[in-house]
């Protein structure tokens, strides 16, 4: 049997490399909150989506799954036993660690038995005047009375006992969060130091003014997750509009996926609560006190700034973003930005050139996730008053941001843009853009091809690489992909320079992992190296353990997913797989055969996932500029040497620590930054811009 790591249990293993950064000493203390933060939000996707797809499975039944090449029930299992003893020591790192950290820095976070008297005062006056309306008090009668539970909102379940029956009781009460902010800073108790309650305490202290009567026991915070998949993306027929907006509609009312309790809830309640919400075994993640932990995200930081990451203020591309016209300058060579390193500001001058240059006549984009504020849609409809001709094409099937994608297709109509949308069966996750020019009489071409969207939020935060380019090859094969999703005709020509989903992606990658394993076999050097977000796809895994056991060298910097094993004696001997997790999102998918010394170089919107090789329409682009191509060899080279944020990928998911034989720390992100920088300066000093005269020089 072929090794293969199970998919979810590879990507728990990349959301415990996030946990490791809240535990890293030598991250700042806020930013260790972020990662707290950023684990959960990560765990509550997974669990919305994944784990409610495997729950589904389960309660379809032996008939409906016996076509299943695995049992539901036992990746369940699997899942939560990781997932608990990820909760436990989540649990640990908040407690004993960030906690008292944050009180070496002047910060409580107070229970409510340790508030002082003003304090008290000032809790009750606060619940009385903020949140007795939201608290929504309901008492728990069995199958009697079944409260709905809206999708990740917190609750308290309490446990009383009738002060006139002495009979005990059930009832939940909710935490307004949606409301209110989830940290409330008390009056101090001390000078220099801030004390913070969390709103899920001031309810805990209040409830005896919501149940009169009633004898509290205790009371235990509980959220229940609903199951967030549209399930819409193999529908082949009908009006996928229509099901996309009806189905949004149902998103948040959904079956239950999970219900995150307290751990120290006694099993009696706990059982109660199943059946109360009808839940099973399956649906039950236990976790401390608090939960939706993301809201650390909003943890106020008092103007601590030497708590926060060092700042690194995004690299202008001077030559681009002050040049009079930006399509002189593609004109003139290929250009690669790298986000977020360098500034946004030259794809956003891409846009606004072509909305005010007059001999611009087409401008059309793909459009997979969309900044809510976006100067680059204000562009386009901006273009569409001053005669362009736009067209943009918009994936409403994109994950969580179906809803805004719809939001920006129906403005982006109004103001005249052609606007086409999902297609059905697929989803097209290609970056891509074009700008049609009318010079000397004669049209020309510009394309920007990415690994990451428009998105001019993400772009601060994710690490993605972007080409211009005016390269006749790159931009007709382009136009041929963005006329396709216009028209839904296939293109008449193959295409012989990009790799697209639904074309020649897939066995492009394969031929040219092939033609690797016969130059091995011919007696000439042979290399892989490909950094992506996830690999899973079985067919890619094989042949890159057959490209190991003819002795090619793989490299991989995988993020997330990684379903291979490497280093498996016989196997995969000659594969290395590490994974960073740092400041930044690493998100830039670059594929590097070595060609026998005449690299071939791809950057790719493609992970080598079953659904981004056979169920989406992806765009791989070649870097034909060497200038480029050094700088890529470059860069790839600064993550292989990381022995800071580096780990390494094994089959039992230890995340250890890579280290190097350098005695000097090395970071991967930093050491970007500081390498762009230097470059960067080389390009606004010299006279004779360095990217040209290396060119030259190879000319």
């Amino acid at each position: 049997m072929v090794p293969y790591i199970n998919r979810d249990i590879s990507w728990l293993s990349f959301n415990y490399r996030v946990l490791q950064e809240a535990k890293d000493q030598s991250v700042p203390l806020f930013e260790r909150l972020k990662f707290l933060a950023i684990y959960s939000s990560n765990l509550d996707e997974f669990f919305r989506v994944r784990v409610a797809n495997h729950r589904n499975l389960l309660r379809a039944g032996k008939k409906t799954r016996k076509e299943l090449s695995f049992e539901p029930e036992e990746n369940l299992v699997q899942i939560l036993n990781v997932v608990n003893t990820q909760q436990e020591e989540f649990s640990r790192i908040f407690n004993k660690e960030i906690v008292p950290d944050l009180r070496k820095y002047g910060i409580s976070l107070i229970r409510r038995k340790k508030m002082t008297e003003d304090q008290i005062e000032f809790v009750e006056s606060y619940f009385d005047e903020y949140m007795l309306p939201f608290v929504q008090p309901v008492l728990l009668k069995g199958k009697k009375i079944k409260p709905f539970l809206n999708n990740a909102a917190l609750y308290l379940a309490l446990e009383m006992v009738d002060q006139d029956s002495g009979k005990t009781n059930y009832a939940i009460v909710k935490i307004p969060s949606d409301h209110l902010s989830r940290f409330i800073e008390l009056p101090r108790s001390r000078k220099n130091r801030r004390d913070i309650i969390m709103l899920d305490d001031i309810v805990r202290h209040s409830i005896d003014l919501i149940f009169p009567g009633y004898d509290i026991i205790d009371s235990y915070s509980i959220k229940l997750t609903r199951d967030a998949e549209l399930y819409i993306d193999d529908e082949f027929s009908g009006d996928l509009m229509y099901k996309i907006k009806q189905s949004l509609n149902k998103r948040n009312v959904g079956p239950a996926s999970r219900l995150v309790y307290d751990r120290e809830m006694p099993y009696k309640f706990l059982k109660f609560l199943m059946e109360v919400f009808d839940l099973e075994k399956y649906d039950l993640l236990p976790e401390g006190r608090y939960h939706n932990n993301s809201d650390f995200f909003k943890f106020p930081h008092y103007g601590m700034d030497h708590h926060e990451d060092i700042p690194l203020p995004p690299l202008p591309i001077e030559p681009l973003e002050k040049a009079t016209s930006i399509f002189d300058k593609i004109e003139e060579q290929d250009w690669l930005i790298h986000v977020p390193y360098h500034s946004y500001e030259s794809v956003i001058k891409f846009f606004e050139d072509a909305a005010i240059d007059p001999d611009v006549t087409h401008i059309k984009i793909i459009q997979y996730r969309v900044a809510r504020v976006s100067r680059i849609m204000n562009a386009i409809m901006r273009a569409v008053q001053n005669g362009k001709q736009v067209s943009a094409f918009i994936e409403v099937k994109a994950r969580f941001d179906e809803e805004a994608n719809l939001i920006w297709g129906e403005r982006l109509e109004k103001a005249g843009v052609s606007v086409n949308y999902s297609m059905p069966g697929l989803k097209v996750h290609s970056k891509t853009a074009l700008i049609r020019k009318i010079v000397d009489g004669v049209p020309k071409f510009y394309v920007y091809l990415s690994t990451g969207n428009f998105h001019e939020g993400t772009a601060k935060i994710y690490s993605d690489i972007g080409l211009f380019t005016s390269d006749p090859r790159l931009t007709s094969e382009a136009t041929r992909v963005l006329s396709y999703l216009e028209t839904k005709k296939l293109p008449t020509k193959p295409f012989e320079h990009l790799l697209v989903g639904q074309f020649n992606l897939k066995d492009s990658l394969l031929d040219l992992i092939k033609q690797e394993i016969k130059n091995k076999e011919d007696g000439k050097p042979a290399e892989i190296i490909l950094k992506m977000n996830s690999i899973e796809e079985t067919k890619m895994i094989e042949s890159l353990y057959e490209a190991s056991q003819k002795g090619v060298k793989v490299k991989m910097i995988i993020r997330g997913i990684c379903s291979l094993v490497p280093g498996i004696k016989g196997i995969s001997d000659n594969i290395e797989a590490i994974s960073i997790v740092d400041r930044f999102l690493e998100h830039a998918r670059i594929f590097i055969f070595h060609n026998n010394g005449d690299r071939k170089i791809y950057l790719s919107s493609a992970d080598w996932m079953s659904r981004n090789l056979h169920r989406r329409v992806e765009t791989v682009f070649p870097i034909y500029d060497e200038n480029i191509k050094k700088i890529i060899m470059d860069l790839i080279n600064l993550q292989l040497n990381d022995n800071v944020k580096s780990r390494i990928i094994d089959y039992k998911s230890h995340n250890a620590y890579k280290k190097t034989g350098n005695d000097l720390a090395l970071k991967s992100q930093i050491e970007t930054y500081y390498y762009i920088k230097r470059k960067t300066e080389r390009l606004i000093d010299d006279s004779d811009i360095e990217v040209i005269t290396d060119n030259q020089k190879s000319n």
